[in-house]
């Protein structure tokens, strides 16, 4: 089978995470040929590769936002029936389009982007929305916000298709409208896998960030759910990594029957025999993660400030790229006004070596799904302390059925004193240190090994495929 996986933001120009699962994960289906379709920010990125492709990746195709921008005005007279004006207002206004009239329009027919956003059409759509929704709301600000919502997605929509005999995107936003669109154009199934939920992920994104015009926040969100929508609607399975994700999935719209998790899953048997850290007068944390502001970098080095006093002898060790060079210099500076001696900046690191030199790890992060870098301080038998976002609460206490106790803590996502408490707790107490790492090795090898993952995939495109072809032929 022809598998293209469709990605956004991550592999193969990012390391870790979704990047790493990605990679492995197609090194252990020789069996299909897959064709990467990756989703970046920048064409600066451009074959920038941080993987060497696997042997069973036939073909790669690119594609960058910021390539909308160079897209040149040519004089188009093209006219919109009543169902496509209709479509158009729905878009436009971040609703419920009909994405099969869009793509007929715009990847079909090739309505050029640029015209159609300086068209009188487009002006009647928008002085609609301005006057019912944005009464006291400058026209030019609200004109330039969606103009630059809508140029990319237009522009991706009109991209060359791969071949492929199924589509899988790998999060739903940017990446799941280009796996309907595959779906549209060579009439064969796609699917959804998310990691974390993208649309909630973006959600808070634009509530925090600053360069979103206030007024329009609600708006930028509604942008993502619509994608999301457009994904979620036409997939013939949708999966997540537990079982509260896959509830939160239903709860935006998808169809239960089309909805299941599975698990990640890591090589257990490259971490299970690395040896417990030798006594050397210190208790080692580790820290591993991409330095960015998802991973909340700033109240892990301000509990770690607030810990050193009660326990002299921890050592914090920050291992991973910085995947923000902004956010990342701030935390170096956070670190040295705090005057933090004994937190060390290790960048990317071999983390089967690394490990080694750990008792415990750390995960502060505002959100995640179900962290691959805590399933590997389990599976080496290091206990992990990590905030209540995603699966982490899960990870750290057992699934349904599993009866096998903590194996760390799990505590309020942004909450210093709490996450400086925990931190005390397993570097003070060596027994229980010991006690919950042997836990969370044991829940690894029973429930998040990598090739029980790998069937349940494999199983997941036998059935998408198996239903289409009936579904098909009927």
């Amino acid at each position: 089978m022809r598998i293209c996986v469709i990605l956004e933001g991550c592999y193969p120009y990012v390391t870790g995470g979704v990047s790493t699962w990605i990679h492995q994960y197609i090194q252990a289906m020789p069996q299909h040929e897959f064709v990467i379709w990756a989703v970046g920010a920048s064409s600066e990125d451009r074959g920038k590769f941080k993987y060497k492709l696997p042997e069973n990746v036939a073909e790669i195709r690119e594609i960058f936002l910021n390539d909308a921008l160079t897209m040149g005005f040519e004089k188009q007279h093209y006219r919109f029936s009543e169902a496509e004006f209709s479509a158009l207002r729905e878009f436009i206004n971040c609703r419920k389009p009909d994405w099969d009239l869009l793509f007929q329009m715009y990847h079909d027919n090739k309505v050029s982007p640029i015209a159609f956003l300086m068209s009188e059409e487009f002006l009647e759509i928008l002085m609609k929305i301005c006057h019912e929704e944005y009464p006291y709301t400058a026209f030019s600000d609200l004109f330039h916000t969606v103009r630059s919502m809508m140029l990319p997605i237009l522009y991706t929509i009109q991209e060359e298709v791969p071949e492929a005999d199924l589509y899988h995107a790998i999060a739903t936003g940017y990446s799941g409208v280009l796996a309907r669109l595959g779906s549209y154009v060579n009439h064969v199934p796609y699917m959804i896998t998310e990691h974390g939920i993208y649309t909630r992920e973006r959600e808070e994104e634009i509530i925090r960030a600053k360069w979103v015009v206030p007024a329009f926040k609600r708006f930028w969100v509604r942008f993502f759910y619509m994608l999301s929508d457009c994904a979620y609607s036409g997939a013939s399975m949708i999966t997540s990594l537990f079982d509260r994700a896959m509830e939160i999935q239903i709860e935006m719209g998808c169809r239960r029957e089309k909805c299941r998790y599975i698990t990640n899953g890591i090589h257990y048997d490259r971490f299970c025999n690395i040896p417990l850290k030798k006594d050397n007068g210190y208790v080692d944390i580790g820290a591993v993660l991409r330095i960015a502001p998802i991973k909340d970098v700033k109240t892990l080095l301000y509990a770690f400030a607030e810990l050193k006093p009660r326990v002299p002898y921890a050592r914090l060790h920050i291992a991973g790229p910085e995947d923000d060079q902004e956010y990342a210099q701030e935390c170096y500076d956070l670190a040295e006004k705090l005057q933090l001696q004994d937190v060390f900046f290790l960048g990317t690191v071999n983390v089967l070596e690394y490990m080694e030199q750990f008792d415990f790890t750390i995960l502060t992060s505002i959100s995640e799904g179900q962290p691959l870098a805590v399933l590997e301080s389990f599976a080496a038998g290091r206990p992990c302390v990590t905030t209540d976002v995603g699966c982490c609460k899960q990870l750290i206490g057992g699934m349904e059925g599993d009866t096998l106790g903590p194996a760390g803590y799990c505590v309020p996502p942004m909450h210093r004193e709490a996450i400086c408490a925990a931190m005390e707790q397993l570097c003070t107490r060596p027994e229980e240190r010991y006690r919950m790492g042997m836990t969370g090795k044991k829940r690894v090898e029973l429930y998040f090994r990598h090739e029980d993952m790998i069937r349940n995939y494999l199983q997941a495109y036998d059935e998408v495929f198996r239903k289409w072809q009936e579904s098909d032929s009927v």
